[in-house]
């Protein structure tokens, strides 16, 4: 799996969202399936997928899907 799939794989997994909706406006609280409870399930499968751990401060940042991948770029993580 590619870095991106890994990346997409945690949001569709957790959020149930569609792979339509992984665009860069989704955000935090702006679709109702992205929550207090599907993001900390996120930031685990990405920690997972990219055996990594967060800092608290990035979990509060990460609220945005290319946020995210700006934040895993911070990580050695590559994500186009």
């Amino acid at each position: 799996m590619t870095n991106l799939e890994k990346y997409n794989h945690a949001f569709l997994s957790s959020m149930r969202v569609t792979p339509e909706q992984l665009n860069d406006d989704l955000a935090y609280l702006r679709v109702k399936a992205w929550d207090s409870v599907s993001h900390f399930d996120m930031i685990a499968a990405l920690e997972e997928h990219f055996d990594l751990a967060f800092s608290s401060l990035d979990v509060v940042r990460f609220n945005t899907y290319p946020k995210g991948k700006e934040i895993l770029g911070e990580y050695g993580v590559s994500i186009p």
